[in-house]
């Protein structure tokens, strides 16, 4: 028997992007996953800061960053350590209400880098990427890049539409000016 096509109303399913690559694929049992192109933004900088990779590493963790961002308050964190390691969890809030989920997927201090998960359910996704790279003797090169998907709700496609190149520039800049007068102080500068 033959799968019936997408395009006819015997189809179980409502058009979709496996359709659109394969308009004879109907899935198992006549079932055609419903797959979207994704509504992405992706954004990297370059962040130029006062310390070794080894001094900036393990402030990039969700109980450290408490030391230098006046108004992160993570509602919780799941670690082994107490710190950022593989597999840690935890959630602040999210900008929108409730909560943001985020889930360490790499911490390699060897390598300076750190990738992270970030979920807001029925709004966004997101995978944050830090690469830490020795800048002499006494700084670093921290390229941090961000690329943020929207689930498919109204309100995740805005949030990515606002996630403009000129929106991350602020933020990493902000970023970067905070984690360097912690380095050089040991103190956190006022929320704004």
């Amino acid at each position: 028997m033959t799968e019936p096509r997408p395009d006819t109303p015997d189809c179980a399913s409502p058009p979709c992007l496996a359709h659109e690559l394969d308009p004879l694929w109907s899935g198992r049992a006549g079932y055609a996953v419903p797959l979207r192109a994704p509504v992405r933004a992706e954004h990297s900088y370059v962040q130029r800061l006062c310390a070794t990779p080894a001094q900036v590493l393990p402030l990039l963790c969700p109980v450290r960053e408490t030391d230098w961002i006046a108004d992160w308050r993570p509602q919780y964190v799941i670690s082994a350590s107490g710190l950022a390691e593989p597999d840690c969890v935890f959630a602040t809030p999210a900008p929108a209400g409730g909560s943001a989920l985020w889930y360490v997927t790499r911490h390699d201090a060897v390598q300076g880098y750190v990738e992270m998960v970030r979920f807001v359910p029925e709004h966004t996704a997101c995978r944050l990427e830090i690469w830490l790279q020795a800048d002499g003797d006494s700084a670093c090169l921290a390229t941090v890049r961000y690329r943020l998907t929207s689930l498919g709700s109204v309100a995740g496609d805005a949030a990515v539409a606002a996630y403009t190149a000129e929106h991350y520039l602020v933020f990493m800049r902000d970023w970067e000016r905070r984690l360097n007068h912690w380095l050089r102080t040991g103190r956190c500068l006022p929320a704004d």
